[in-house]
């Protein structure tokens, strides 16, 4: 999209908005809404960038700003066109993420429903309105759903060894890092990536396929695939 199309949608976005931007939120509601971004996304005091940037200070920030994290080229041409992150584009970029900001990493289909928007918005908001005053990290505010062993996460991969291995990952995930209906795993913090993968081949995460290609895998492979994919620019 070009930055003068862009510009258009926000302006057709935000007068669109308004009503919704009126009926307000449940911030309490929204931290259980909060669940589905908490699996890439940290929000809260001494949160961090990991496969998804943090989300403190998110309203009214232009996007792509978040100092430390290396955004798509869709998103970094979207901020270069002027998009601004407020309750209009959250919620539209909420509602279907493709329809603001196409060919982006972020797999996320979006949230139909108008209600759960906007009380997510409401518990965002939280963590914007006093920025010097974060508050503590919520209860959601980083998921990890599997536990692995330390001496595992410890193990070092050899980038060139997991980009010899990548070629049956990529012929799913595009290794542009775009997340076209399929999730990227490119720039994946190191640790998430082998997290999700032993989740995977210990059937935690129910996904048939993926259980299957991480239940070939060594803890070494995994680290190496890690380690590679972690640096695909």
């Amino acid at each position: 999209m070009r930055a003068s199309e862009l510009m258009m949608s926000l302006v057709l976005m935000a007068a669109a908005g308004m009503a919704a931007a009126d009926q307000g939120g449940d911030p309490e509601l929204g931290a259980e809404v909060y669940r589905q971004c908490s699996g890439c996304h940290q929000i809260g005091e001494g949160a961090v960038n990991r496969v998804g940037p943090h989300l403190n200070g998110v309203f009214d920030r232009p996007a792509g700003q978040v100092e430390g994290y290396r955004y798509s080229d869709a998103l970094q041409r979207a901020a270069a066109g002027g998009l601004v992150w407020n309750h209009e584009t959250l919620d539209q970029f909420l509602k279907d993420p493709r329809s603001l900001i196409s060919r982006t990493r972020m797999s996320y289909r979006g949230l139909a429903n108008q209600a759960d928007r906007d009380n997510l918005l409401a518990y965002l908001r939280i963590y914007s309105d006093s920025p010097a005053d974060i508050p503590e990290a919520a209860p959601t505010s980083a998921a990890m759903d599997h536990s692995v062993a330390p001496e595992v996460l410890a193990i070092v991969g050899d980038p060139a060894y997991g980009e010899y291995l990548s070629g049956e990952c990529t012929s799913c995930h595009q290794a542009n890092g775009e997340a076209s209906g399929i999730p990227s795993i490119t720039r994946w913090p190191t640790e998430d990536f082998v997290i999700a993968m032993h989740a995977y081949k210990e059937a935690i995460r129910p996904h048939p396929v993926m259980q299957m290609m991480a239940s070939r895998l060594s803890d070494e492979e995994i680290a190496a695939l890690a380690a590679f994919f972690q640096g695909v620019d």
